[in-house]
């Protein structure tokens, strides 16, 4: 078939790639006139890089990336740490892919290098869509500049307030979580000795936490702080913070998270929305993916890594005959409750990296200190169901050509 996929972020092109492989015609319908990403980091978990490992892209996109040693978790203040397991190889070993942090701008990158080279047409920019229609055989998308194109099914790829959606199921219903994130990617040449560790660290407090890893080989260190706050309600990803502000948020805390926020060009700042489960993710020939139908909370650092299991199932399903409505049928079947059990995740580490008093403190990371030491593994095998996963073991494409 012709599938046309709105938007061309990670998800889009993953969907793409996916697609040309199981043998589609794809046309990525993209607003921006030029494909790329804001400056942050996103973290490549196994389950992730099996899909892209299936893709032949895990090389192209290695070269790119940074693996971090392990999983730790520090006090925020103090920098003490609750726990500190092991990745690099053991990673691969247990989960069978490596664990990875890149810069979204490289995986943009190397997504669009890939698509080129396999559909060199595929992408269309500048192409902002307005509305869609469709029969039994055809979706039929209009843009904004009157202009119409055709395909066998639409694929909403084009996020959080995308338009597919609201055509489809109406304007969302967004609450603010309560929490504001800020956001940094900082040359670790600049931080001297205050480096924040080689691994996926998250340091907790009072109402606030944050995430440091690094990227680019060890180049760039990436910085995610959220603080919890009133009133403020912004839901602008690429929105920009002052200084003080994220300094006053943080204040007290290690030598390694200040230095960070110091050094950075430019401070991204955004509230945190959360979204209730839709009631269905197509209708027709038109289907939903990624943050169009399953936004993520920042917590379990999945929200990239579910729209790249989305791309492959979507294409597995599309290609295995049949009708179009009945492939849909499965897709949603085979995601809905995984995507809705990350999310649920997502929501209770929010309340876990937060505690609040000392006591409360203690109780949740006590223990985990205590299995950090004892029992590394037995915290590995908590995560089993989320790296452990494999979209593509029943799922297969063509062989590369």
């Amino acid at each position: 078939m012709k599938i046309l996929i709105a938007g061309g972020g990670i998800g889009g092109l993953t969907t793409a790639l996916a697609l040309t492989q199981f043998g589609h015609d794809v046309v990525v319908l993209e607003q921006a006139e030029a494909l790329g990403e804001v400056g942050a980091g996103l973290q490549l978990s196994p389950n992730g890089m099996k899909v892209f490992e299936a893709l032949g892209m895990s090389d192209r996109i290695a070269a790119q990336a940074f693996q971090p040693e392990g999983i730790e978790m520090r006090m925020g203040q103090s920098g003490r740490i609750v726990f500190d397991i092991p990745l690099g190889l053991r990673a691969a070993d247990r989960w069978g892919a490596p664990y990875l942090h890149i810069h979204r701008a490289d995986l943009i990158n190397a997504l669009s290098a890939e698509l080129a080279e396999r559909a060199p047409a595929a992408v269309r920019l500048g192409a902002r869509i307005a509305s869609y229609a469709q029969d039994g055989q055809t979706v039929t998308v209009e843009l904004e500049d009157g202009t119409f194109v055709d395909g066998g099914v639409l694929v909403g790829a084009d996020g959080i307030h995308s338009v597919v959606r609201r055509q489809m199921l109406g304007p969302d219903k967004p609450r603010f979580t309560g929490n504001v994130a800020w956001r940094a990617v900082v040359p670790i040449e600049l931080l001297g000795d205050d480096l924040p560790p080689p691994t996926a660290c998250a340091w907790v407090g009072k109402g606030r936490h944050a995430v440091t890893y690094r990227l680019r080989g060890g180049a760039l260190a990436n910085f995610v702080g959220v603080v919890e706050h009133d009133g403020w309600e912004v839901e602008s990803w690429s929105g920009e913070g002052l200084l003080e502000d994220a300094l006053a948020d943080f204040a007290g805390w290690h030598p390694v998270i200040l230095k960070m926020i110091r050094k950075a060009d430019v401070l991204n700042r955004w509230a945190l929305f959360d979204r209730p489960s839709l009631p269905r993710w197509h209708d027709g020939r038109v289907v939903l993916m990624g943050d169009a139908c399953h936004p993520m909370l920042p917590f379990l650092a999945q929200g990239a890594v579910m729209a790249v299991e989305d791309a492959w199932v979507l294409a597995a399903r599309l290609s295995a005959g049949g009708d179009v409505s009945v492939a849909l049928e499965a897709y949603e079947a085979d995601r809905q409750g995984r995507t809705a059990a990350i999310q649920a995740g997502a929501r209770n580490n929010a309340k876990l990296f937060h505690r609040h008093n000392p006591i409360t403190q203690l109780a949740t990371y006590g223990p985990m200190w205590l299995a950090g030491r004892a029992a590394p593994e037995f915290v590995h095998s908590r995560n089993d169901w989320i790296y452990g996963h494999d979209v593509t073991a029943g799922l297969h494409a063509k062989p590369l050509p």
